[in-house]
């Protein structure tokens, strides 16, 4: 196979890359919650994978196209998670935001997937050799953690590929499920976001507290600030404008 890192070499490879391939098979979001849901797990990991990936060499993809093999047409080729994320990759390629990520062009499967149950979670759980989607992300996409999370009964299960195959694991006693290598844990959070009281999922430390999101992180810096604003006055000491 021919190195992806090789410029001159990659004209003449039969392979297309992710500029070559469908972006998408045509299909719409299949809930209204999916969207918001992505943008939360992105969001309040995003200070974490910062930490771990210091240089920037991270992406995530949300309802993007992960191609596993070639096929006629080619989008049949691809499963494309509700969220994941890879490690130690450049967030861009040629400086252009990938429209799919190809494995033989990356060569590095996703450290987690995560699909959002529409319908009664057979397809996510589907182990038809060659076309299922349980059994491709075990066989052949390969990521270490594949979830399954169902908002209707506010519940996710988590897989760890151990031995070739993927154990359903058991919650902490938190609830949550310990993805070690990002020292995050994955679970069910009870509450607001963008004005929808559900069931989300949500990470949080592995000590158990909550990560949160850009706004909430806003919303508890005002607060810290409204609280010492309360003490100075309390002392009668009037805050700067």
């Amino acid at each position: 196979m021919t190195s992806a890192s090789n410029p001159a070499t990659e004209e003449l490879t039969p392979f297309p890359d992710h500029t070559q391939l469908p972006e998408s098979d045509g299909t719409f979001v299949k809930n209204w919650q999916e969207h918001p849901q992505s943008i939360l797990l992105t969001d309040s990991i995003t200070p974490v994978l910062k930490q771990l990936h210091p240089d920037g060499q991270y992406c995530i993809g949300q309802d993007l196209g992960i191609y596993w093999r070639l096929t006629d047409p080619p989008e049949k080729g691809a499963e494309a998670p509700d969220w994941f994320y890879v490690g130690n990759v450049p967030p861009l390629l040629d400086g252009l935001m990938r429209r799919s990520y190809v494995l033989w062009r990356e060569f590095i499967a996703p450290l987690i997937a995560l699909e959002f149950i529409s319908g009664d979670g057979s397809e996510e759980r589907d182990k038809t050799p060659w076309k299922g989607k349980f059994w491709i992300y075990e066989q052949v996409i390969r990521p270490p953690f594949y979830g399954i999370y169902e908002v209707k009964k506010a519940s996710v299960e988590v897989y760890e590929l151990i031995g070739g195959q993927y154990q359903l694991l058991t919650p902490n006693e938190r609830g949550h499920y310990p993805i070690a290598p990002i020292r995050v844990e994955l679970g069910i959070w009870q509450g607001e976001y963008q004005n929808a009281e559900l069931p989300w999922l949500r990470w949080w430390d592995l000590q158990g507290n909550l990560l949160l999101s850009g706004d909430e992180r806003a919303e508890q810096e005002r607060q810290r600030a409204d609280r010492l604003i309360a003490q100075l006055r309390a002392l009668g000491v009037e805050p700067e404008a």
